[in-house]
This record gives structure tokens, C-alpha cells and sequence, in this order.
């Protein structure tokens, strides 16, 4: 088992990135939305450092993915909650691990069940190999060659902290 202890660096580049990605692409009012529950905790830093004036909002796909019948009803089911109107807003899509593409295929079919967004800008505080779909991320905080029988998990919410460890551990 592996840890990131200091994932502040990476969360202020990120900011940093995605301030010269909205700058260049003319977006001066974003809205935010962080997928539960990683992503939640990633989107409620990126939006105190990058001080925007929505609300955040959260997103549940649980019952949006596409693997739904396979893993069964996940306990916690926490509600999707959008505090704005998404029809024609630019949208910074946050999540905390992107793999395989599947969990971003989900909550981009959910925020659309709201309206239809301007544009979707994806942020993740880590981005790994072993896509099985065509979603990459705009911006992201570190990238990290893993084996397959490995996962990167994020604890929180206060004092972040990343773990590598392997299926085996």
C-alpha cells in the first residue's frame, strides 16, 4: 500500500489549470458539480480555490451506471442535487479517480436528464490508465500508471488523502 500524502499541490494546479482553460474557452461563469463521493470532496476545494459564485452541486449515478445489475444497489444512495438551472451553462464535471470512463458516462447521462448543459469541462484529481470508453479529463491533478489489480482511493473528506493498494493487500 502506497499513500499521497500531500494532495494540496496537485488541487492548486488543477485550480490553476482550469482558470487558464475557462480563460481561453471565454467561460466566466461556470458552474460546478462534484459526483459523490470523491468528487464531491475534490469539487469542494477546486470551488473554494477557484471562487466561484454557484452553489455546488452533486451528483449520485448509482442509479445512472451502466453496470447497475452487476453490482446491485449500492446502500448509501445520496441525492443528485443541481442549485441551478443546467440548460445552456458551462459545467466543470469533478471526480476524484477517472478509470475506466464508466462513472463519467453516467453523470454526464444524468446532468443531461437536467437540461442540456453548453459545454462539460472534466476535472479529476487522478487520472489512470485502462479506459474502456472515449472520455479523457481537461484537467487533472496527477496521472498514475497502475497495474489492473490495483486501485487508488481517496479518504476524506477533511485532510484528503490518496492510497495505491493492490486487490491482493
Amino acid at each position: 500500500m502506497t499513500t499521497q500524502p500531500d494532495i494540496e499541490h496537485p488541487l492548486q494546479s488543477m485550480a490553476a489549470r482550469l482558470r487558464e482553460l475557462l480563460a481561453a474557452r471565454g467561460i466566466g461563469d461556470p458552474c460546478m458539480v462534484g459526483i459523490h463521493t470523491g468528487g464531491v470532496w475534490v469539487a469542494r476545494r477546486l470551488h473554494e480555490l477557484l471562487g466561484l459564485g454557484e452553489p455546488l452541486g452533486t451528483l449520485d449515478i448509482s442509479f445512472y451506471r451502466d453496470d447497475f445489475s452487476r453490482i446491485g444497489v449500492h446502500p448509501q444512495v445520496k441525492p443528485s442535487n443541481l442549485p441551478f438551472d443546467v440548460e445552456g451553462r458551462h459545467i466543470i464535471l469533478v471526480d476524484d479517480v477517472l478509470y475506466t470512463g464508466r462513472t463519467i458516462r453516467a453523470a454526464l447521462n444524468e446532468i443531461f436528464d437536467y437540461g442540456r448543459p453548453a459545454s462539460v469541462t472534466l476535472a479529476v484529481l487522478v487520472e489512470r490508465g485502462g479506459r474502456e470508453l472515449p472520455i479523457q479529463a481537461d484537467v487533472a491533478g496527477l496521472q498514475m500508471d497502475l497495474e489492473t489489480d490495483q486501485q487508488v482511493k481517496l479518504s476524506g473528506p477533511e485532510d484528503l488523502t490518496l492510497t495505491v493498494q493492490s486487490h491482493a493487500e
